[in-house]
């Protein structure tokens, strides 16, 4: 059974406006599966949010069960998105793929490279501004 994404409410707002203002870039695509994603999503409050789950700006590190392969990411602003430094957009498609997850969360989601079933191994949400 798929887990249920879990974000505080301040998250959920900010994610909702983003949305409305992709609807018309190239990331519709995704902006929809996020948008379904918070549809189906609990809301808590900041002060009771598991310190584990994935959020904007949380490091992360996620792993390929299928492949065996582990990748270390940030999930960032589209703005401040730079693939060097392992910076992904919250648009792009493994970002929503585990944005609202928990440590220990498996999550199958379709990649551009097909249906990958990935693990969320550790977060980190040291670099996330708490509102």
């Amino acid at each position: 059974m798929k887990p249920t994404p879990t974000f505080c409410k301040s998250d959920y707002q900010f994610l909702r406006e983003l949305i409305l203002k992709s609807k018309n870039s190239t990331n519709t695509k995704e902006a929809n599966q996020l948008s379904q994603e918070l549809d189906r999503a609990v809301i808590s409050k900041e002060s009771e949010l598991d310190s584990s789950v994935i959020r904007i700006n949380s490091i992360v590190t996620i792993e390929d069960v299928k492949a065996n392969k582990q990748m270390r990411i940030q999930i960032v602003l589209p703005s401040s998105a730079d693939i060097k430094q392992s910076k992904i957009s919250i648009l792009a498609p493994l970002s929503v793929a585990i944005i609202g997850f928990k440590e220990n969360d498996e999550v199958d989601w379709e990649l551009p490279a097909g249906i990958k079933t990935l693990k969320v191994i550790a977060v980190d949400n040291s670099a996330v501004s708490h509102s």
